[in-house]
C-alpha cells in the first residue's frame, strides 16, 4: 500500500471504543484527551510488546500460527516505517497504541483486528511504560558510571592536594581534595545501586491483566513475560494495571541523583567565585555576560541546580496523582508519562553535562588551595589533639585552644605564627614538634582512621572505588 503516512488523514476515523457512542468527540475534547503528542516515545516498546502478545496468542492457539506470523511481520513493518519517518500519526489517532493497531490493520487487513484479543490498553500501556523505563534505568546507570570514572580520575590526580573543609560553610578542617571528590563517588554509587534495586520492581509484567480483571481467554502470561525478558508477572490483575509505585520509586531515585549533582554544582559555583578562587572555569563550559565583559559564568552547575527542582516537581506531582485513585485504571494515569519522560531526559542531560564539566570544563588552582589551608585556624583541633596525646584531658585542651584562637585573632596572628615561648606560656607540654603537628599536610595525613581524609586512607578508598569502576 503506497499511502502517504506522514500526513494525518482528514477522514472521519473510527473511535477506539464501541458503537455505544452515537457521535464523535468534540474536536477540543479530542485534543485534550489525546496522548499521541507525547506517548509516541513509547512506540518501539509498544511494537515489541505487541509482537510478544501476538506470539503468545499463536502459541496458545487463540489465533493461528499463520495469523501470529502476519501480525509480527506487520508490526515490524510499522517499526521500519516509523524509523524511516514515514509513520507520523496525528491527534486523530488518540494514542500510540491505537495508531499502531490501525496502521497494522491497513497493512495486514482484518487479521490486524485480532491483535487486541485478550488485551486492554490498560495492561498494554503499563507494559510499554515498564519496557521504556527498564531501558532508561540501564542508560542512566551507565551515565552514573561515566560520572564516577571522571571523579576517580580527578581524585587520583589530587590525593595530596589540600582543600579547606567546611561545616556550616565555615572553615573546619583541611582535607585531601581526593577525599572530597570521593564523597561524591560514594553518593553516586548509592544512586547506581538504588537504580538497580528499582529495576527489579520495574521488571514485572502486567501484560494479561486485561482492563482490570484478567481475561476469559487461555493466555499464557509467563510466556509473554519470558519473551519480553521480564523477571516475573503481577500476581493481581487490579494491581497490575493500576500500580505506579515503580514510577514513583524511579522519580525518588532520580531526585536523589539530582540532589547529589546539585550539591556538587553549588560547590563548583562557590569555588569558581573570586571570593573562593579554588577553580578556573574553561571556555568550553561557561559563558559571558552581555554587558560585563570581565565575567565568566558557571552556567552548567547553575542549570543543574535549577533543573533539580524540575525533577522534584515531577516526583511530587506523581505522588499527588496517585494518592486518591480508586482501583483500578483511571484516566489520571495518562499524566504519569510526561513526568517520567522529562525526568529521564533531565537526569541524563545533567549527568552528561556534569561529567563533561569535571572532565574538561574546570581546573583546580592547586596553589590557591594550598594558600587557603595556610590562612585559617582549621588546625585548632590538632592543637587540642596534640595536648591530649601528651596526657592533657581533651576537654581541658579544647578550652585552652579556644583561648589561644581568641588571643591570636585579637593579635592578627595564626597558630603557626606563635613562638615556642608563647606556646609554652600556654602550657608546658608544648614542644617544638607542635609546628609539624599543625602543618596542613600533617593535619590531613594524621586523620588515618577508616574512611578518614588521611592520605593512606584516601589511596585505599581509591583502590576500592577502582575495583567497582575499573
Amino acid at each position: 500500500m503506497n499511502q502517504d503516512l506522514s500526513q494525518p488523514s482528514t477522514a472521519q476515523q473510527p473511535s477506539t471504543w464501541s458503537q455505544r457512542f452515537e457521535s464523535a468527540l468534540h474536536p477540543a475534547i479530542a485534543r485534550f484527551n489525546a496522548s499521541i503528542g507525547f506517548d509516541m516515545k513509547l512506540i518501539e516498546y509498544d511494537l515489541t510488546g505487541s509482537q510478544a502478545h501476538a506470539q503468545m496468542l499463536a502459541h496458545t492457539g487463540i489465533i493461528s500460527a499463520a495469523e501470529g506470523e502476519q501480525l509480527v511481520n506487520g508490526l515490524e513493518q510499522v517499526r521500519q516505517e516509523y524509523r524511516q519517518g514515514l509513520f507520523v500519526p496525528g491527534v486523530e489517532a488518540e494514542d500510540v497504541h491505537f495508531a499502531v493497531e490501525r496502521r497494522l490493520t491497513e497493512i495486514v487487513g482484518d487479521v490486524g483486528k485480532k491483535l487486541h484479543t485478550a488485551r486492554s490498553r490498560n495492561d498494554q500501556v503499563g507494559t510499554d511504560t515498564r519496557l521504556y523505563l527498564r531501558d532508561q534505568i540501564q542508560q542512566i546507570r551507565q551515565r552514573v558510571r561515566s560520572f564516577q570514572s571522571i571523579l576517580l580520575t580527578l581524585a587520583e590526580q589530587h590525593v595530596e592536594t589540600l582543600i579547606p573543609g567546611y561545616t556550616h560553610l565555615q572553615r573546619a578542617q583541611p582535607l585531601s581534595l581526593a577525599h572530597h571528590l570521593l564523597a561524591y563517588f560514594e553518593m553516586s554509587q548509592r544512586d547506581w545501586e538504588r537504580l538497580g534495586e528499582i529495576y527489579q520492581r520495574v521488571n514485572v509484567s502486567p501484560l494479561g491483566s486485561g482492563a482490570l480483571a484478567g481475561t476469559t481467554f487461555p493466555i499464557d502470561r509467563h510466556y509473554t513475560a519470558e519473551l519480553l525478558n521480564f523477571g516475573g508477572v503481577y500476581a493481581n490483575s487490579l494491581d497490575g494495571v493500576s500500580d505506579r509505585d515503580f514510577a514513583i520509586e524511579f522519580l525518588c531515585a532520580a531526585s536523589l541523583i539530582m540532589v547529589h549533582l546539585s550539591r556538587l554544582s553549588e560547590e563548583v559555583i562557590l569555588w569558581a567565585s573570586e571570593e573562593f578562587g579554588f577553580v578556573t572555569l574553561k571556555d568550553s563550559c561557561s559563558t559571558g555576560s552581555s554587558i560585563m565583559p570581565q565575567k565568566k559564568n558557571p552556567d552548567v552547575p547553575e542549570l543543574v541546580r535549577g533543573k533539580t527542582g524540575r525533577v522534584f516537581g515531577h516526583l511530587q506531582g506523581m505522588l499527588v496523582l496517585m494518592k486518591g485513585l480508586p482501583l483500578a485504571y483511571n484516566k489520571d494515569l495518562q499524566e504519569d508519562k510526561e513526568a517520567l519522560f522529562d525526568a529521564v531526559v533531565t537526569v541524563q542531560g545533567c549527568l552528561e553535562a556534569m561529567t563533561i564539566l569535571l572532565q574538561e570544563g574546570l581546573e583546580f588552582r592547586v596553589a590557591r588551595l594550598q594558600e587557603a589551608v595556610n590562612e585559617d585556624f582549621s588546625n585548632a583541633t590538632d592543637v587540642a589533639d596534640y595536648l591530649a596525646g601528651k596526657g592533657v584531658p581533651f576537654r581541658e585542651a579544647y578550652n585552652l585552644v579556644g583561648k589561644v584562637v581568641k588571643t591570636s585573632l585579637s593579635q592578627g596572628k595564626l597558630l603557626k605564627d606563635l613562638t615556642l615561648e608563647e606556646w609554652k606560656a600556654l602550657h608546658p607540654a608544648f614542644e617544638s614538634d607542635i609546628y609539624g603537628a599543625i602543618a596542613p599536610a600533617q593535619v590531613v595525613s594524621a586523620r588515618n582512621s577508616y574512611g578518614g581524609t588521611g592520605f593512606a586512607q584516601v589511596r585505599q578508598a581509591l583502590q576500592n572505588a577502582k575495583a567497582i569502576v575499573p
